[in-house]
């Protein structure tokens, strides 16, 4: 249950669209539901928080995706899964055909409106800035995480800084955003260059895109923690979600 459905159902218990016990049960929930498979599900996570449960779909089973969703969707909750290979993806694409699977973020997303087609937004409150093409995967996450949360971002790809003239055009209106999710593999540099250039807190996220010594994403970060440009905050290699919930708690105070 998030913060407009309970909202709505104390408003229909004050209307005796509902009753008492009905509105008990639904609020008596346990704070987490046992599902089986070995999981728990954390249903008031969006009242204590602001963000709702969400299922990291990395090492689980078929089957442990399946229950997660079909207990998350059975209560009419929005339901978004991270971290999916093609394989676990479809198969939840194929098991409930009225969700989508992103291939690229490697997502799946039911009951939500999440939408990833190109163009994206140039303007938004929480802009995401791609350094390469290599890291939309992870841009898109977050981009999607965003939406989900609703929330509706902007996307700038490709404006690394092997090429930094493509990230001018766009200055303008970052700069006016409130917040940034800038995304880097390689040596991890754009979050120093844009926080050198605008007057906005930054999250870096460092990609594990990269040749040999860019060490799987841990030179990169190691990079944007010891940036001399003031301003930034880091998240974990390849946390879009990360990145997401962190820009959208900022944009909800």
């Amino acid at each position: 249950m998030q913060r407009n459905e309970l909202a709505q159902l104390l408003q229909d218990l004050l209307d005796g669209h509902t009753s008492m016990d009905k509105a008990m049960e639904r609020i008596g929930l346990e704070p987490y539901l046992e599902t089986g498979q070995g999981l728990n599900l954390d249903m008031r996570r969006g009242i204590r928080t602001g963000i709702p449960e969400v299922v990291f779909g990395a090492g689980k089973s078929k089957k442990q995706l399946f229950t997660a969703v079909k207990h998350l969707a059975g209560r009419q909750q929005k339901v978004l899964v991270t971290r999916l290979g093609a394989d676990a993806g479809n198969a939840l694409a194929q098991e409930f055909p009225e969700g989508r699977y992103f291939e690229v973020p490697g997502l799946f997303e039911l009951n939500s409106s999440i939408d990833l087609d190109h163009p994206w937004n140039g303007e938004a409150e929480a802009m995401i800035i791609s350094a390469g093409g290599a890291d939309l995967p992870v841009a898109l996450e977050a981009y999607a995480c965003l939406e989900f949360f609703g929330h509706t971002p902007g996307l700038v790809s490709d404006v690394g800084v092997a090429g930094l003239h493509r990230l001018f055009p766009h200055l303008p209106k970052i700069s006016k955003a409130r917040i940034l999710i800038v995304i880097a593999g390689m040596e991890g540099a754009l979050p120093s260059v844009l926080a050198g250039l605008c007057p906005v807190p930054i999250v870096g996220v460092p990609t594990s895109v990269g040749y040999g010594t860019s060490l799987n994403g841990i030179t990169p970060m190691l990079a944007m923690l010891t940036s001399c440009a003031p301003g930034i905050s880091v998240v974990n290699i390849d946390n879009g979600f990360g990145a997401a919930c962190f820009a959208f708690k900022v944009l909800s105070r």
